[in-house]
């Protein structure tokens, strides 16, 4: 079981294994293009605040602290606070399973979670809330653990952890809502568990959720000032509001993307060995069989991974059959079952040592290998056909590469630079305007080392443009409308805009180009005088 003392070999082990994780996330963060949800994040560190529309504050410290940290604004540099706090995260990680089962166990489990896709990219790679989220919540089970597990199987008694627990899931809660969830699943975990139930009902919890609602305080004080819009957006404004027959296949769908994302060779015996528990723990309680102290308390904690994991999984899971759910939204469960699996996987490594070696090392090669084909293939586009770098002539066709909608920031800046049409409307307009929100902060990045200009969005879905850009201060004021090739074959769009002000015409394009082929194409309005404040013809938030 848990042991205090390791030898200074194994201590070294685990920080090879932390930095080597490191340092391979950091290439990925160097070389992998922003996406859209970036640089919208960016924009965020430029209009700091209490709280925003549609995340708490942590996002845009996390994705501001590399900015603010080196005086430089790059891809890379947005993710540097994500690379620190996702080897945080392994590390506590690993402390809970060490904490709940073995030095060996938590050692498989840190590698593992170290080289699972999704987790390296969603949690440890890009800007993104769940990076400031997973690195709160892996505290809150972490501290947890240490509450309700001490070293011996000893009667549990209430202490002052309850009050630090309090803290962490308030601060999980301003990384991404999901706090919420980890939040209600410890609360239950205690209320349907006679053991620990006493939990609830004493000072240090009182005391804890005090400091929880302090912990709060930013997005609590923001959407008070602002009619409660935020909690309102993520409680009814995220879904449709026209009401939808149960799809059973979405459900599917989501099930079989988290497999892949998880990456199958995990995945798989990921929900193999969950499964295997609770059928497990069923079969003793059918037949009724007696069970010993340590074989009960080993449950208590299997228990306790799988009610830490297994509500929001499964929860968003069955949502899916009537609204869309984001890839990342199940991932924290998963990031919790991993504990489950390092305890399985060790105790196979007992009776077949070479085959789990074998298995251990052909994940790390596997994926590492497909993570750097598709950065490769990112950056020079080897799989499109007519690409200068194509293999046998290519695969793929730059329509049907998902990869084209991330966008090479540094040939729009270069587009702009060596047009001196575009360069001179640059200088000589007073806002640059976008049809999309996730659209601007890509803009902002590209083009504010050639020239400070506002930028905000007109759109049916503004999101914290609507507080970050005053309308009537734009009025009378020239702009430049820029948008992607899909909208401006869109005259309609186009048209409403150009009713907003006395002239609109077109007046350049910047072609976005991977291995010599066009992915992508960036188009310049001049829109000359706003006669009034925008408000889509169709305004609603979704």
């Amino acid at each position: 079981m848990y042991k205090k003392n390791i030898s200074s070999n194994n201590q070294l082990s685990i920080f090879y294994i932390l930095l080597f994780g490191l340092f391979f996330r950091s290439i990925i963060a160097f070389w992998l293009l922003p996406g859209y949800d970036e640089g919208y994040y960016y924009l965020y560190t430029r209009n700091l605040d209490w709280s925003f529309f549609d995340h708490p504050i942590f996002v845009a410290l996390t994705t501001g602290f590399g900015i603010w940290f080196t005086g430089i604004t790059s891809p890379f540099t947005l993710r540097i606070g994500t690379l620190l706090l996702y080897t945080g995260s392994l590390f506590l990680l690993y402390m809970t399973s060490m904490k709940l089962f073995s030095w060996r166990v938590a050692k498989i489990t840190l590698i593992i979670a170290s080289i699972v896709p999704i987790f390296q990219i969603g949690f440890g790679t890009i800007t993104l809330p769940d990076s400031p989220l997973i690195f709160f919540w892996s505290a809150s089970i972490y501290c947890s653990t240490c509450e309700f597990f001490p070293k011996k199987n000893t009667n549990y008694r209430p202490t002052y952890r309850l009050s630090v627990l309090g803290i962490l899931i308030g601060l999980t809660c301003l990384s991404k809502y999901h706090g919420f969830v980890l939040g209600f699943c410890l609360f239950t975990f205690c209320l349907c568990n006679q053991t620990y139930r006493r939990a609830i009902f004493s000072g240090w919890c009182l005391l804890g959720f005090t400091f929880f609602i302090t912990a709060l305080f930013p997005l609590i004080f923001w959407n008070y000032q602002h009619d409660w819009i935020s909690l309102k957006f993520q409680l009814f404004g995220r879904f449709s509001p026209v009401s939808k027959p149960y799809n059973i296949l979405n459900t599917i769908t989501v099930f079989l993307t988290n497999l892949g994302l998880l990456f199958p060779t995990i995945s798989i015996p990921l929900w193999w060995v969950t499964v295997k528990t609770i059928f497990t723990k069923l079969f003793v309680f059918i037949n009724n069989k007696t069970e010993t102290e340590d074989e009960k308390y080993l449950w208590k904690k299997k228990l306790f991974i799988l009610w830490i994991s297994l509500p929001l999984i499964l929860g968003l899971n069955i949502l899916a059959g009537k609204e869309q759910i984001l890839a990342t939204w199940p991932m924290p469960g998963f990031w919790g079952l991993i504990l489950l699996l390092g305890f399985y996987i060790e105790k196979w490594q007992n009776n077949s040592k070479k085959v789990i070696g074998r298995w251990l090392k052909i994940n790390i090669v596997l994926i590492s290998c497909c993570l750097l084909f598709i950065l490769v293939h990112i950056n020079t586009g080897f799989l499109l056909k007519e690409s200068k770098y194509s293999i046998l002539g290519g695969f793929l066709s730059s329509k049907a590469d998902p990869s084209t909608e991330l966008i090479d920031i540094k040939q729009l800046r270069k587009g702009v630079s060596h047009s001196p049409l575009l360069l001179n409307a640059l200088h000589n307009n007073d806002f640059i305007f976008t049809n999309a929100y996730y659209l601007s902060g890509l803009i902002d990045l590209a083009l504010r080392p050639l020239h400070p200009i506002p930028v905000t969005c007109f759109s049916y879905d503004r999101r914290g443009f609507i507080f970050w850009t005053d309308m009537n201060q734009l009025v009378k004021k020239n702009a430049l409308y820029i948008t992607l090739k899909r909208f401006h074959e869109m005259p309609d769009l186009t048209n409403e805009f150009r009713s907003f002000f006395e002239e609109m015409s077109e007046i350049g394009k910047v072609d976005i180009k991977r291995g010599g082929v066009v992915v992508e194409t960036f188009y310049f309005y001049q829109a000359k005088s706003l006669l009034r404040p925008y408000e889509a013809s169709e305004y609603s938030i979704r």
